[in-house]
């Protein structure tokens, strides 16, 4: 098999960009031609020849497996588990979390050079074991959301080296209900169950492996800082500049370029290495601003910063592309004087934030590839959102996500990975923990600081004092310490404690006029009166609602009849209720349904397709009625309200009944193309 040599390396946790000349070089190990192992709990370890690559006791042998890619797709495509998606299969495959696998693979001799240091770069490991290079170890792991590296060096053989990942049994549980104040595991949270999705817990190598040769004492950059800021009211803009380095990178120079989409040359300087490291502003250079979808175009830029020794040859070239914008914070209108700003001021243009709540697309995602992110991104563009939320119970997303979000306009909130817990949703604050979430952080905002996309960070979702009385905030030593890495790492942009933030959690009849709303979540239900079930009701509530900012804010609607057919499995799509497993699972969303047996009633009771349809009609158009309703409000409030985020975008695992509004295919629900015309329109600065 032909491989590729990629030329990058690594930079706090990130190789996008990174290009060098010898005496260095990076090949991509994710090319490998990798097998997949199954052993019980720890059975690899006085079994597996890791010079053969064999284990004769293992009781899953010899599997192809992609890299990245997961232990359950493996599976699922050698026929030794069904499809997870298909009505209760996802129950009859969790004994695979029972098991220990082994990826494994051998590193061609001609990758490796005499006399030089050896290393292995993870982008993302899902999410505790042990790397080993000839059956010896080269180090553990224990966070699915940090990228690891591994000196091999001393593990090396001239010839015939081989390479694996053991995985032990991920944490027994992480799901929606329990006490986040007993987090003591970093993997994400959303495959152990939530209101959308069953227990589909995911193992594997969910992004790129690399292995780089390079020469000792060679010029090393460990980080380059990127700060990229336009004028608020004109087409000009400053870029600042830094690096950290080994002390043979200090030496020589750096050339700084720039240049537009058409090659034109912004900015080229050459000045010396270990100026460069202390820092360089530039101002008044002549660019287009960045603007948000719906706002303007979204012009990118090429920034290259090329290291050169003192005789000027090129040792180690770094790139990212940057855009420009200005964002200021104001206070939303009428709002009380101590409220936390929530209009959001984009190039000196009030805009109206509105987009969804980002959930992982699978929970396969390591399985995915470009063209999943892109397609789906540019739905929601198209539909006219300007904004997303990558939301706490999930993970730290592919780079994809983030370069489409640059290219298409849709500004990011992004959490931290911590969530709620239902029992108590008061954060983890002990050292080693706090320590830990350092590392994630750190890496979190070294890796995406520099993009234009950026707009906020967020400590978590809903994330609570004990008791659940108040938001959680910067007292809290883990929440204080996210807010101060943020402030050191990316001044410009903003940090907010959780989602939701401020002084009260929860918005509602028994609150509203008293100036305590500032960015709520919910409801996530048609908000009825208690004595008027009617959408009168709902645009009472509506009308009446004072919140700055909504964070979250859903309606449940039922997937098509289609997709419930396809997808229910063994199950019969009667009742249409918390009798029936295939409903059950998601009964979260059936307490709203105060009329889902009244209108499945006849569908039921003879086994009609026809009229299944018409009740499957009946929840789509209740669930966008809603959300039309509360967009609508909210959006013709502005400025007193800054802004309105779906909970939530799409569905992960083809729930019958839910709040996304678009399905498990791609498909859009009712609601979307009603929330399609609101979104389209501008929002007038009263």
């Amino acid at each position: 098999m032909k491989l590729k040599l990629t030329l990058i390396v690594w930079l706090l946790g990130s190789w996008n960009g990174i290009a060098f000349s010898q005496p260095r070089q990076v090949f991509n190990a994710s090319a490998l031609e990798w097998k997949l192992w199954g052993y019980r709990p720890e059975g690899w370890r006085n079994d597996f020849d890791f010079h053969h690559l064999n284990g004769p006791k293992a009781q899953e042998r010899n599997m192809p497996v992609t890299v990245p890619g997961s232990v359950n797709k493996a599976l699922l495509d050698a026929g030794i588990i069904d499809d997870w998606n298909i009505g209760g299969n996802c129950f009859d495959a969790e004994w695979l979390e029972h098991r220990s696998w082994l990826f494994v693979t051998r590193i061609p001799d001609n990758w490796l050079r005499k006399g030089e240091q050896i290393l292995l770069h993870f982008k993302g490991l899902d999410d505790n074991g042990t790397v080993l290079v000839n059956g010896k170890t080269a180090g553990t792991f224990n966070n699915a959301f940090i990228p690891y590296t591994f000196d091999i060096t001393p593990l090396l053989k001239e010839s015939g080296n081989t390479l694996a990942v053991a995985f032990n049994m991920p944490p027994a549980y992480l799901g929606q209900v329990g006490w986040t104040s007993r987090i003591r595991d970093w993997k994400p949270r959303f495959y152990y169950g939530w209101d959308w999705i069953p227990r589909t817990v995911q193992i594997g190598i969910w992004d790129d492996v690399l292995l780089e040769t390079k020469a000792l004492q060679c010029p090393e950059i460990t980080e380059l800082q990127v700060t990229a800021q336009a004028d608020e009211d004109k087409e000009s803009g400053s870029l600042q500049l830094a690096a950290t380095g080994n002390m043979a990178s200090r030496k020589g120079t750096v050339l700084v370029t720039l240049k537009d989409h058409d090659g034109r040359m912004v900015l080229q300087e050459k000045i010396a290495a270990a100026v460069f490291e202390r820092g360089k502003q530039y101002t008044g250079l002549e660019i287009k601003r960045w603007w948000p979808n719906g706002c303007g175009e979204q012009p990118l830029y090429d920034l290259t910063c090329t290291w050169l020794d003192e005789a000027g040859n090129e040792q180690e070239r770094i790139t990212r592309k940057i855009g420009f914008k200005h964002i200021r914070w104001l206070p939303a209108k009428g709002a009380p004087v101590v409220a936390d700003p929530w209009i959001c001021s984009v190039n000196g243009t009030p805009v109206f934030l509105q987009g969804i709540n980002w959930t992982p697309i699978r929970p396969n995602f390591a399985d995915l590839r470009e063209k999943d992110y892109r397609r789906l991104l540019e739905t929601y563009r198209s539909l006219g959102i300007n904004m997303i939320r990558i939301w706490g119970g999930g993970f730290a997303e592919k780079d994809w996500l983030y370069d489409c979000c640059d290219e298409l306009g849709l500004m990011i909130q992004q959490d931290f990975p911590l969530s709620s817990s239902g029992l108590d949703n008061y954060p983890p604050e002990s050292p080693e923990l706090v320590q830990q979430m350092a590392e994630t952080v750190r890496h979190y905002v070294s890796r995406n600081r520099h993009r234009a996309s950026m707009l906020l960070w967020c400590g978590g979702n809903e994330l609570y004092e004990y008791g659940d009385n108040a938001v959680v905030s910067t007292r809290h030593k883990m929440i204080g310490m996210m807010a101060a890495m943020v402030a050191a790492l990316d001044p410009i942009t903003r940090f907010v404690p959780g989602s939701p933030s401020g002084i009260n959690i929860w918005g509602g009849r028994n609150n509203f006029g008293k100036g305590v709303n500032w960015d709520t979540h919910g409801p996530w239900t048609l908000p009825f009166s208690p004595t008027d079930s009617t959408m009168k009701a709902v645009r009472e509530y509506w009308e009446a609602d004072d919140a700055l900012m909504h964070s979250e804010v859903g309606v449940p609607g039922a997937m098509s009849a289609a997709m419930i057919y396809k997808y229910r499995g063994k199950y019969d799509v009667f009742p249409a209720s918390a009798a029936n497993p295939y409903w059950n699972e998601f009964n979260w969303w059936l307490d709203d349904f105060a009329q889902f047996e009244k209108n499945a009633h006849a569908a039921k009771k003879n086994n009609d397709k026809a009229a299944f349809g018409r009740f499957v009609a009946w929840s789509q158009q209740r669930q966008a009625e809603g959300l039309v309703i509360a967009l609508k409000a909210c959006k013709d409030k502005f400025p007193a309200t800054g802004g309105f985020i779906l909970w939530m975008g799409h569905d992960a695992y083809p729930a019958p009944v839910n709040t996304s509004i678009i399905d498990f295919e791609g498909n859009l629900k009712p609601a979307a193309h009603a929330l399609q015309k609101i979104w389209q329109t501008p929002a007038y600065n009263k």
